[in-house]
């Protein structure tokens, strides 16, 4: 089920961002990413709308949206390649015309998940806080 995000779900969404973070960017020291759990828990998870894709009481996925921003879409390690990308990336296009994201272009296997299901490349750039090379892909119904 994918719900509003609730802020009893804040230490369960941290650890699923934290540990596919980490597992995705392996390219990044981990050390970056314990280092920004607090800026998610203060200001880009209440800056946003989150849902979350909750099954039997525990939360495999999560997603946000900070305008027509898909800012983060994330899945426990052990649940990824199941379909729960899938189903909160689907949520998330019903919720907006189009959506835009940034995705570090090392991080091809996302690349190949988002073309699947329907982004194209627009643009390139350097994250700020990384130095590593992001895409920016947009989505349009």
């Amino acid at each position: 089920m994918i719900r509003e995000y609730r802020q009893a779900d804040v230490d369960q969404v941290l650890a699923i961002w934290l540990a596919a973070s980490i597992e995705a960017h392996n390219f990044i020291e981990p050390n970056f990413w314990e280092s920004k759990v607090s800026e998610m828990r203060d200001v880009y998870i209440p800056a946003s709308e989150t849902f979350v894709l909750e099954y039997e009481e525990k939360i495999n996925g999560f997603y946000s949206l900070y305008g027509n921003t898909l800012a983060a879409i994330f899945v426990t390690p052990e649940s990824q390649g199941k379909g729960i990308g899938t189903a909160l990336l689907n949520d998330a296009k019903n919720r907006r015309e189009s959506l835009q994201l940034s995705v570090y272009k090392e991080n091809v296997p996302s690349i190949n998940f988002y073309e699947k299901h329907g982004f194209i490349f627009l643009d390139e750039q350097i994250d700020e806080h990384t130095g590593h090379p992001e895409l920016i892909m947009e989505y349009h119904s």
